[in-house]
């Protein structure tokens, strides 16, 4: 069970890269509770997580290089799922969403990708992809030591190798 630091980044699943502000004691639920205070780096909102909900909400440690080449390596590797049923595939991706993981994250971001491809996305799958681009592009900004708009374009071009690696397994029609 890792206890995270003042000063330390750590990732708020369908939010993004935080910093953890101070931990101390607060007021939940009428109970004092150890918290984490958190700032959100995208817009410095202030979230408060008591620490025995940490595995709850899915608060974890910034990935390292390592999960970032993993993370490029599935964004680029043209294999997606497809799911007839919009219900289906809103549900499942939300579920991927709210586990906070990049890798499920990323199979989100291009589930997505090629929805909207074929097609308009709903309201709530348009939010949910803005929302799992800036979750990757902030956490691949991040840990890289890069500017967004860098992360932006890697995984953007990553997600355009993946839909050309689709495309070209695609029987063709006569």
């Amino acid at each position: 069970m890792l206890d995270f630091k003042p000063g330390q980044k750590v990732v708020y699943p369908n939010y993004g890269v935080t910093v953890v502000e101070k931990i101390d004691a607060a007021s939940w639920d009428g109970l004092q509770q150890r918290c984490y205070h958190l700032r959100l780096l995208s817009n410095n909102a202030q979230i408060m997580v008591p620490l025995i909900n940490k595995e709850l909400v899915g608060l974890r440690p910034l990935g390292g290089n390592g999960e970032i080449r993993s993370l490029f390596g599935i964004l680029e590797d043209g294999n997606i799922d497809t799911y007839k049923d919009w219900k289906g595939r809103y549900k499942q991706n939300l579920d991927k969403m709210r586990t906070g993981r990049l890798i499920e994250v990323a199979e989100v971001l291009k589930n997505l990708r090629l929805v909207s491809e074929r097609k308009s996305l709903s309201f709530r799958e348009k939010k949910m992809f803005e929302r799992a681009k800036h979750f990757i592009v902030s956490e691949v900004a991040h840990v890289r030591g890069i500017a967004e708009p860098d992360a932006l374009r890697l995984v953007e071009s990553a997600l355009d190798s993946s839909l050309a690696k689709r495309h070209k397994k695609e029987p063709r029609a006569c």
